[in-house]
């Protein structure tokens, strides 16, 4: 069964945070899939994605190639690429069902906006209360510090 990890953005950006996480994923052995709410959101990342300091391959959903992408961008709820870990940006849903068949479910969320604060705290009472494992890392010091966890994970 895995575990919810939520982010609290506070510091660095999504898109300064996402790859790390990443990196740390593929690390593991496991392909990754980053949920989006909008296509054109998508679009944004892919390009910051491959305009980062390292290679990380990646690439958007709807392709030929799907399967066989490490990390697939997505707004769907299928994972076509077989991701043990899937990340939600943007408040995109992740339900507990979900999370108990991967290894790793990642919730990333800007700590500057009070409407995704709100909402990562829904999904954290959703998910914890239907059981799942979850931990709550905020970069507030400056690093990442677990800051709350319930449920083993």
């Amino acid at each position: 069964m895995g575990a919810a990890y939520f982010y609290h953005l506070t510091r660095a950006p999504m898109e300064a945070t996402l790859p790390m996480l990443i990196d740390r994923a593929l690390g593991a052995g496991w392909h990754v899939a980053v949920r989006g709410k909008s296509a054109d959101r998508l679009d944004w990342l892919d390009q910051k994605l491959w305009m980062g300091d390292g290679f990380l391959p990646h690439g958007q959903a709807g392709g030929t190639h799907d399967a066989d992408q490490p990390v697939l961008l997505t707004v769907g709820r299928d994972l076509p690429n077989g991701a043990r870990c899937l990340m939600a940006i943007d408040g995109a849903e992740i339900g507990a069902e979900e999370v108990s068949g991967l290894e790793r479910a990642c919730i990333l969320f800007d700590g500057n906006d009070s409407a995704a604060v709100e909402a990562a705290r829904g999904q954290w009472r959703a998910l914890t209360t239907a059981g799942c494992a979850a931990q709550y890392w905020s970069q507030e010091s400056g690093r990442w510090e677990k800051k709350a966890e319930s449920g083993s994970g």
